[in-house]
This record gives C-alpha cells, structure tokens and sequence, in this order.
C-alpha cells in the first residue's frame, strides 16, 4: 500500500458544536465546512479523559486511561510509553513534524517527532524549557511584543482582543511554521505533520480584527438543566469552574471564544490554498481536538466533565480524491485515531491499542457493532466531579465516583443534556441497563470502584504512577 501524507489539525478546547457545517448560530467555519463536505463529521466523536494531558496520552498512543494510567490532569509525569504514533511512524519510513502544544513531558521531549516548534503557552515546568514561539515574536518584534500584554489568564473565562497584530498571533505562526515545514520536508519520504493549535483555550484573545467582527453579532445563550442548580452560584475567580457570570461578561467571553475559532478556520484556508496552489495537498487531514469547553453551559466552564461542551469533540476525516460528505452517527472515539492513521501509513497497531480504524473497508459495520464508548476523569475541581461515563450517541450515562449518584440523558431529544432522566420512573429500566454495562467495564480494574455485587463509589488518583 501506499504510504499516504498525512496531516493533522488538532485544537485544544474546541467544542463538538462549533462548526458552521453543524448549524451553529454564532460561529463561522467554512473552511472546516467544506472539509466536512468533502469528506466524513463523526457526529459523536468523545475524549476518552476530557482534560489536555490524559486525552493526549490516549490520542498519541491509542490506549485508554486504565493503560496509559493518566485518568486525569495532573503535570510532572514523564511520557515513556511504548509505541507512540509519531515514533511508529518515523520507524516507518515517515518525516514527522509537530508544530505548536503537545504536553509532553520532560517539556521539549519529542516522543517520536523529528522536529518540534514548541508552543506550551505560559507553562515552564522544567528550567531548560523553550518557548519557540515566544523567541520567534521577540524576533519578529525587535524584543517589543509579547502576548501576555493583552494581561488575561491562560485558564480563565476572561477574553479581550490580543495585543498582536494578527500575523503575530500564535494561530497564524502555526500555519506560517506548518507552512515553512512543507516547503522544505525531505519530498524522498511521505510526512506525518501535526499543527497543534492551543486555541481556543484561553486565554481568549482572538486578533482584533475578529474581535471586532465576533463583537457585533447577537451571542446565543448557554444551555442550563434544572438539576444545574447546585451550579448556580456566583463567580470566585477567574479560573473558576463553576459560577453565573453577568450576562455581559458571559457574552465576552462566548464571543471571544467563538473568534478564536473563526481566526483557526481563516488559517486553515490559508494552509490549505497554500498547499493547492503548490499542488502539494496533503492526502489525508484528520482535524479534532482534545476536549471540549463548558463555555457557561449549566453554569460550568472549562473541561472534565462527562457532559457534552466538555467530552465530545469535533472529528472530521478528509482523504484527497474522495469526495463523501458524509455524516456518521455512530460513536467514536479519540483513539480510533491511532488505527486509523497508521492504516494510511500501511502500518499496523499493536494489539493492545484499543480503537477501531475509521480508514479501513467496512469500518461502518464495525462502528455499528460497538455498543457504546466510555470517558472518564479523575477528580480535579472538585471531588464530588470525578466521574465515569458510557454512550452509545443516543443516551449518556454518567456516574459520579466519589459519591455513587448518577445521571442519565437521551441525547436524542435533548443534545444539551437538560433534562436528567435518572429519577423518573419510566427510566428507571434503561438507568439499570447503563449502570450494569458500567459495572461489568470496571469490574477487576484497578481502583476497586465495581465488584460482582455493583459500583462502588470512591476516587482513582489522575496518575496512576509512572507510565
């Protein structure tokens, strides 16, 4: 088989539901748009581990949190797994290439890619550590600029226009970076290159210029359930996690988020007309990202959680010469993502990886074959949302570890997870069905949260060890 050139977009905090292709009120995405059209949107694509570091493990490794042992966030773990995608494919024959946030650590460790401009945002958890963006806008600037002026917070709801001019921003370096990749690859060997957007994760600062045209439209409201009202409570800080936020300020940080967004779109067309014009698409794009964001939806911001804004993600799968436009339904997973490419690269997984190949003949009928998915996460905000959850795209069951209460929602009729259905009575069938398919998943795992007799409520740690 051919080895395909392979190119993925990943973004980190970028909702399921922010795509123009998907009806989105607010936000503009024509470019993902026509990649959606053009190729397949996985409707229900999930985070396994809906947090930056454990969802990563899994997409670069194709192994679930009870493997790579990350069940939750938690910096300072050394990444030493076996078979990581860019080193399998590296020994493969291919030139890998990252641009942007990876995560990993020790901070600069490759982990199979050959080259890395690295971009981590304002994180320095080793002493040696480079920025490369950093030293490419002290450059660029003559020593002027850095884009900590505009004074947000890398984790907070707060969002202002960034103090950059837009060709400066740390989305046009990824393209302009990804774009000088392309250009001077080593054209004997197929690429794997991957262009790791940290936004839409704050802090919020989109360039002025989308600022700007984001400010002037009508902002749609969050979607808040009833049983959300424990939720309800004014904001602390801001790097809350929780709270109601004035309704100005809500709308701010809504808008500003959604301009993120439009700028990564803009950027993509830039790439992707760049490399049209050079005759030189790739073959295959794979865009997604690590999880969701909350962005005040039932009171809650940032990731984590078992609910939609947080675990589900945008998943689309482009191939050059294959116009499709199809939408699927099934659920699937961040580390089918694994399978998949390697499948492009005329490679195989090892046994153990647990995804399901999206590229491969007759994935439809596999994908209909699988009952449901699973997420979890470890305790980080709080104790009491340290959680376990299984979908199968129609219905989510969640599970609270910590204190053994649950939640049930048909996603059918009710997308935004409003309306909790585990203490009607009619439920009551479909929650028994749930709740055992989850017991017999845990059952002989570690962290004793189910035996024989049923869930059994208690907290795994977000590392379990070393890796």
């Amino acid at each position: 088989m051919e080895q395909k050139n392979i190119l993925w977009i990943l973004c980190d905090q970028f909702r399921f539901d922010a795509l123009g292709v998907l009806g989105h009120p607010v936000v503009e995405t024509p470019n993902l748009d026509q990649l959606a059209g053009e190729g397949v949107l996985f409707r229900h694509a999930y985070s396994p581990c809906p947090s930056c570091i454990p969802a990563r493990a899994c997409l670069f490794t194709g192994l679930l949190p009870e493997q790579t042992g990350f069940y939750g966030y938690e910096d300072g773990h050394a990444w030493n797994f076996d078979g990581m995608l860019p080193a399998v494919l590296a020994r493969g024959g291919y030139q890998t290439h990252c641009v942007g946030k990876t995560h990993f650590y020790p901070q600069n460790k490759h982990c199979g890619f050959e080259g890395i401009d690295s971009y981590e945002c304002w994180q320095r958890l080793t002493d040696w550590y480079v920025d490369d963006y950093e030293e490419w806008v002290r450059e660029k600037s003559g020593g002027r600029l850095d884009e900590r002026m505009a004074g947000l917070d890398d984790n907070g709801w707060n969002a202002a226009p960034s103090a950059l001019p837009e060709e400066l921003h740390n989305n046009t370096w990824v393209v302009t970076k990804g774009l000088e990749f392309l250009r001077r690859r080593d054209r004997t060997r197929p690429y794997f290159l991957t262009l790791s957007f940290h936004r839409p994760h704050p802090p919020i600062d989109p360039p002025q210029r989308y600022w700007d045209l984001y400010r002037e439209k009508q902002c749609d409201a969050p979607h808040v359930g009833e049983w959300a009202k424990r939720h309800d409570k004014p904001v602390g800080s801001l790097q809350a996690w929780e709270g109601r936020l004035p309704k100005d300020q809500l709308a701010r940080m809504r808008l500003g988020y959604y301009a993120q967004i439009g700028h990564i779109d803009s950027q993509i067309g830039r790439l992707l007309r760049t490399q049209k014009c050079r005759r030189d698409l790739p073959d295959v794009i794979v865009f997604t990202s690590d999880h969701g964001e909350m962005l005040g939806d039932h009171h809650l911001f940032r990731k984590t959680y078992a609910y939609q804004g947080s675990a589900a993600v945008p998943l689309l799968l482009w191939e050059k010469g294959k116009e499709r436009g199809i939408q699927v339904d099934e659920p699937v997973t961040l580390c089918d993502l694994y399978p998949t490419t390697l499948h492009y690269a005329g490679l195989e997984a090892a046994k153990d990886r647990r995804g399901l190949s999206l590229a491969k003949t007759g994935w439809e009928a596999r994908l209909a074959g699988r009952e449901w998915i699973q997420g979890e996460h470890a305790a980080c905000y709080a104790k009491e949302e340290a959680m376990q959850f299984l979908t199968d795209g129609k219905e989510k069951y969640i599970w609270f570890t910590a204190t053994g209460e649950e939640q049930l929602f048909d996603l059918r009729t009710d997308p935004y997870e409003c309306c909790d259905l585990s203490r009607r009575k009619e439920a009551q069938e479909r929650l028994a069905v749930w709740r055992e398919r989850l017991r017999r998943s845990l059952c002989g795992r570690d962290g004793g949260l189910a035996d024989e007799n049923g869930l059994r409520p208690g907290c795994l740690p977000a590392v379990r060890g070393e890796p």
